[in-house]
């Protein structure tokens, strides 16, 4: 397999590195456009396309050390691909090292999730999205992609940043004191500050690309108008992991679109940041 940003081997031995990037390649329960199990891939190509040195936070944070793990590959259901990435992340948290994750539609997260909050009750998860993924069930299955943080709603703190799609089922399920609208952000100059005031120390960040615009993300699965642009994302990413302790994050819904490589490029490019902010103290002047 090739290595994140095309990295020397030394940086991407699993002893040495401080980071560990779990792929799960699963799009079993996606409703509309297809291709996130592709995502990975295409994620993987244009990181090899991509400066590895971080103007903003003068720093190299690759020889921290990445290292990709083999695939979760179980798609039987999405109640067997929950079980199996679940147990996965339950031993890769004893490792003490940085995990990440990258889909894969977002159902991939549950388990994932699951283990954290099993491990760190007092946990906050932060989800940037443009659903809401409240569900309870979707489509016969409580492990679906609208189902996503309907879990984790229950057991842990949860915070919504770019919400701007839900049905109306939803509702009975959502803090709206600890959801952040598309529509407020762009309005509402203090809104990061609101935010980092319902966030507690311990973090973990669920991303799914489709909260930010489709100007600057179209690859993705449900694609909605009016989402975040890159550079309020970055400065709020940028916060959290400075007055924050993020203790892993996942990536998801990319699907990549033949001929459009920009969105690959900008999720590497993303997940490079975080590691960037994780390990640098959170720059963002």
């Amino acid at each position: 397999m090739k290595t994140f940003g095309g990295i020397e081997k030394k940086y991407a031995d699993f002893n040495g590195a401080e980071i560990l990037l779990q792929p799960v390649p699963y799009d079993g329960t996606s409703s509309w456009g297809k291709g996130a199990d592709n995502g990975f891939c295409a994620f993987l190509e244009a990181s090899s396309n991509m400066e590895l040195y971080d103007i903003e936070t003068d720093s190299e944070v690759y020889k921290k050390g990445i290292h990709i793990l083999d695939p979760i590959t179980e798609n039987r259901s999405p109640e067997k691909m929950t079980d199996a990435v679940y147990g996965k992340t339950k031993d890769l948290l004893e490792s003490g090292k940085l995990l990440t994750f990258f889909g894969g539609e977002h159902s991939i997260s549950i388990g994932v999730m699951r283990a954290f909050i099993d491990k760190y009750p007092d946990i906050t998860i932060l989800q940037f999205d443009a659903h809401a993924d409240l569900r309870p069930d979707y489509l016969g299955s409580a492990f679906n992609h609208a189902c996503a943080v309907h879990e984790a709603s229950k057991r842990a703190n949860l915070v919504q940043v770019g919400i701007r799609s839900m049905d109306i089922s939803e509702k009975i399920f959502m803090d709206t004191e600890k959801c952040f609208f598309a529509h407020q952000i762009h309005s509402d100059p203090d809104w990061m500050e609101k935010a980092l005031s319902k966030i507690s120390d311990k973090v973990y960040i669920t991303f799914d690309l489709d909260a930010l615009d489709p100007s600057i993300m179209p690859s993705t699965g449900t694609p909605e108008p009016g989402g975040l642009l890159w550079d309020e994302t970055l400065k709020f990413l940028a916060r959290i992991f400075k007055e924050r302790t993020v203790l892993g994050f996942d990536i998801v819904e990319l699907a990549p679109v033949e001929g459009v490589t920009h969105p690959d490029f900008l999720t590497a490019k993303l997940f490079y940041k975080m590691l960037c902010y994780k390990f640098s103290g959170g720059k963002n002047d």
